[in-house]
């Protein structure tokens, strides 16, 4: 068994160790080319992102931008759950619905900036309000469709119980939604993170976003590559551990 489990770890490994070589390589050959005008090479860069989490004015900054995401996706958790369950119950209401909401989940969702500023202002509510937009939808859609999919032998012993609509929802329909809920909540959470950033470049006095655009406001490239590490090795580092932990919701369904 652990034979086995060798087997399929260690060529995983070796693929993401080899992409994460060349990545490297092809950095630091784009540094030989371009030089330091726009980039810094990866090792400098490294220096610099560890020399910026032991800054003092970095972790005000992450926590500006860590309490809008949490917070953001709490709200996706919630509101998508209730209302893809809602849908997916509903056939004729999510029929009617989804088009509106793939429609809807298509359009880049900066075009509707100006207007989350004009009612929201610029502060934390405007960033998760941008933030929620960009990732609710998959959690909505996921939860939606594995509603749909429900047996429907659970659903007539529900009618047979004269259940009402919350006992259904609570008791049949999130038990059996939860792994597409995660896996709809795992694609949300970069959409959100991008929420975040964008919202904060543009309409945020801290937070990461708002460094990151002072830092091109400046041209302060070694800062600019080193935040922009910063933040891809969580992003990467976050979205493993939720693949791993979808991976396993599913194994047990």
């Amino acid at each position: 068994m652990s034979a086995d489990t060798s087997r399929g770890t260690w060529p995983g490994m070796g693929d993401s160790l080899m992409f994460l070589v060349a990545v490297i390589a092809v950095w630091q050959a784009l540094y030989l080319v371009v030089g330091e005008v726009a980039i810094t090479p990866p090792l400098e860069t490294m220096g610099n992102a560890y020399a910026l989490l032991r800054s003092a004015d970095f972790w005000p900054n992450v926590a500006s931008s860590f309490r809008a995401l949490g917070i953001a996706l709490a709200i996706e958790l919630v509101f998508g759950l209730l209302i893809g369950t809602l849908l997916g119950l509903n056939r004729l209401a999510g029929e009617v619905a989804e088009p509106l909401i793939m429609t809807l989940y298509s359009i880049p969702k900066i075009v509707f900036y100006p207007i989350v500023l004009m009612f929201c202002g610029i502060g934390t509510l405007s960033v998760v309000v941008f933030a929620v937009m960009h990732g609710i939808l998959p959690v909505l859609l996921f939860t939606m469709t594995a509603v749909r999919n429900i047996r429907p032998a659970f659903l007539k012993t529900a009618r047979v119980m004269r259940m009402r609509a919350g006992q259904v929802i609570w008791r049949i329909a999130l038990p059996a939604t939860i792994p597409e809920v995660f896996t709809g909540l795992r694609l949300g959470f970069a959409g959100t993170m991008l929420g975040v950033l964008l919202s904060e470049m543009f309409g945020s006095k801290n937070g990461l976003g708002f460094m990151l655009m002072n830092a091109i406001g400046l041209n302060q490239v070694n800062l600019i590559m080193a935040l922009t590490l910063v933040l891809v090795g969580f992003a990467a580092v976050v979205n493993l551990a939720l693949l791993a932990l979808d991976g396993r919701l599913h194994r047990r369904k």
